[in-house]
């Protein structure tokens, strides 16, 4: 797939669904060929198509590699909160036909496949002391 036809295809959804940022759908391709390396290296080398939640966990991993604790912040500006939102992408990448799908791939395959705050803040969170130790409870 070349870049000026998916940036086209980009721009198309853009002009008929603005939840998401164009950016979103830039990384999803990203994550899309991530995910697809990884699972061509588990199946010796060979190509295979990659599950919604497969897909999912790859946008996960690859999104927390490259952006750290700034994933969370950076999903919400480019207006994913869930998941299912990925599916969402993804079935409008297949409406412009850059994404393949099988006829057993549904937008729900994608709900669910993880938390983003579990993903994207929580390991981000700053540990907290205990009472004991803690300079709040020396003073």
């Amino acid at each position: 797939m070349k870049a000026l036809q998916f940036e086209q295809a980009v721009e198309s959804i853009l002009q008929r669904e603005k939840r998401y940022d164009a950016q979103a759908y830039l990384f999803l391709k990203e994550a899309l060929d991530f995910t697809l390396k990884r699972a061509a290296d588990a199946n010796g080398g060979e190509p295979r198509h990659v599950s919604g939640p497969e897909l999912c966990l790859g946008f996960r991993d690859l999104a927390i590699q490259q952006f750290g604790p700034m994933a969370g912040t950076l999903m919400s500006e480019w207006g994913l909160r869930e998941s299912g939102d990925i599916g969402e992408m993804v079935f409008h990448l297949i409406d412009e036909q850059m994404f393949g799908k099988q006829d057993s791939d549904t937008k729900e395959d994608f709900a669910s496949a993880f938390d983003f705050d579990d993903a994207f803040v929580f390991p981000f969170q700053p540990k907290t002391r205990g009472a004991k130790g803690s300079e709040l409870s020396r003073k």
